[in-house]
């Protein structure tokens, strides 16, 4: 066998075996994998072919590489469902996912320009202003301000957010949603929810704002979500039929 040949099969072996014990849950997702030199080490290899392996998996979305950290296992990417109108929660609990919330602030709030004009609110109007955070794999995933107008705001303040979705509370209060507009773009983490979601400023996400209907066209909720782009991807099934999806080139 070529020396160079025989130098593929080592660092191949390497990457099958880790990949092995990942997806067996010897390795749990978000765990920390051993230092590199330990690796090395047990497999009884240099750095360089450990690094290869690591490469390997890291291609493979197995892994995920941190630096000055170390090296993790990846968790499993959520899909972010297009082609439903729900709660992201509710949406993620049916692929089998355990997901949790955290309520990080709730009070009625002068809504700002912005949101007083997705909403179709008067200046000066309040709204309540719902913050949370959704968890998965024990690890911060989401971070969500959904704006709510009056007179709903009032009826639905004081639910318990961490076990209720938004869109069941509204249902409970009485309130139909008929569909909703939603535009995701890709970004950058910014400071305010980098400290809910325990990552850099700078790091890749994606965002989501969504506008709510009620059936006689009444925008009800303004959402805006940002979610790591480490933990998420979107998904659709495209038909003929049912479900429109436009793309735009952003600047």
């Amino acid at each position: 066998m070529p020396p160079d040949a025989g130098h593929e099969a080592r660092y191949r072996a390497i990457a099958a075996d880790l990949a092995a014990k990942i997806r067996s849950g010897h390795h749990a997702p978000g765990e920390a994998l051993p230092p590199q030199r330990e690796l090395a080490a047990s497999y009884g290899v240099t750095l360089m072919t450990l690094r290869q392996a690591l490469r390997e998996l890291s291609d493979e979305k197995l892994i995920v590489q941190r630096p000055g950290k170390g090296t993790y296992v990846a968790p499993p990417h959520l899909a972010y469902q297009l082609g439903s109108l729900r709660s992201l929660a509710d949406d993620l609990r049916e692929q089998g996912h355990d997901v949790g919330t955290v309520v990080a602030g709730r009070a009625l709030r002068r809504a700002p320009a912005s949101i007083a004009a997705e909403l179709r609110l008067r200046p000066g109007d309040t709204a309540l202003r719902l913050e949370r955070v959704r968890e998965f794999a024990g690890r911060p995933a989401v971070h969500q301000v959904s704006w709510v107008r009056r007179p709903v705001a009032e009826q639905i303040r004081d639910r318990d957010f961490t076990a209720v979705s938004l869109y069941a509370a509204l249902a409970d209060a009485g309130v139909a949603v008929a569909r909703a507009s939603e535009v995701v773009r890709p970004g950058l983490l910014d400071p305010a929810a980098a400290r809910h979601l325990h990552e850099p400023p700078g790091s890749p996400v994606l965002v989501s704002t969504r506008i709510t209907y009620t059936p006689d066209a009444v925008p009800v909720v303004s959402d805006h979500a940002t979610i790591l782009g480490t933990m998420m991807e979107i998904r659709t099934e495209r038909a003929a039929t049912g479900l429109s999806l436009s793309w735009r080139a952003t600047n």
